[in-house]
């Protein structure tokens, strides 16, 4: 199973964006918020930043949409080039369409889970979406502490996607260091977005140690589709 270590430049010093991508080269995509100010109660990046970020960035952008109304504004995303464009599944009107359409367009689509959301609904969905992210603290603000009490919840998206032996990245956002990554990747995540436990410090040397602690935490997903009942 690949580890992905995508740091988010929520952490990172905003007047020097080019030469805080430039420190995290050996991290596998940047993690790019956008908020609105409307679904979440903070205000970050919009288009122009990112079609600017995508000129510049030595690696890919995966951009993480914590905006009203997705499905109006998520192609714009993976028009400018986005690597992964992902939206929250309580602000999207039509999910599968909206992934559709930006599979289309080139990019991979995600769709995240609040703290509080039930993968349920969504777990017959699947094939439909290259990422399902997993918030582990609520949208809207960097340096939050991790949920613990969402590891059940990754853990069922993660045997739901290995029963149908599909290829859905299984990504964690919100208080990951190398304390907590640990309990993520035993849950199935193999997709991680760290930021201040990737900026505050020499970024190569986290991005190692974060790889280092999932390496001693891998988890085997159950196959058995009749497991994930309940």
């Amino acid at each position: 199973m690949a580890t992905r270590i995508n740091p988010s430049i929520l952490a990172a010093d905003f007047a020097n964006l080019e030469r805080e991508l430039g420190r995290i080269t050996t991290a596998d995509l940047v993690h790019v918020d956008i908020m609105d100010n409307h679904f979440v109660p903070n205000l970050t990046f919009g288009l122009p930043m990112v079609e600017r970020l995508q000129q510049v960035s030595p690696i890919p952008l995966d951009v993480h949409l914590m905006i009203d109304d997705p499905d109006r504004w998520a192609p714009g995303y993976a028009e400018a080039g986005a690597a992964s464009v992902t939206f929250h599944a309580e602000a999207v009107n039509e999910p599968v369409a909206l992934a559709r359409h930006l599979r289309r367009i080139g990019a991979r689509a995600g769709i995240a889970l609040k703290p509080g959301t039930d993968a349920a609904p969504y777990l017959d969905l699947l094939p439909e979406f290259d990422q399902v992210l997993i918030m582990t603290v609520e949208p809207g603000f960097g340096g939050q502490s991790f949920i613990a009490e969402t590891m059940p919840k990754l853990r069922r998206v993660s045997d739901a996607v290995a029963a149908a032996g599909l290829d859905v990245w299984l990504q964690v956002d919100g208080g990951i260091t190398v304390d907590t990554i640990g309990l993520a990747a035993e849950a199935g995540a193999d997709t991680f977005v760290a930021g201040s436990a990737v900026f505050r410090g020499v970024p190569g040397e986290r991005i190692a140690e974060l790889r280092a602690a999932v390496a001693s935490h891998r988890h085997e997903p159950r196959r058995d589709p009749a497991s994930l009942d309940g």
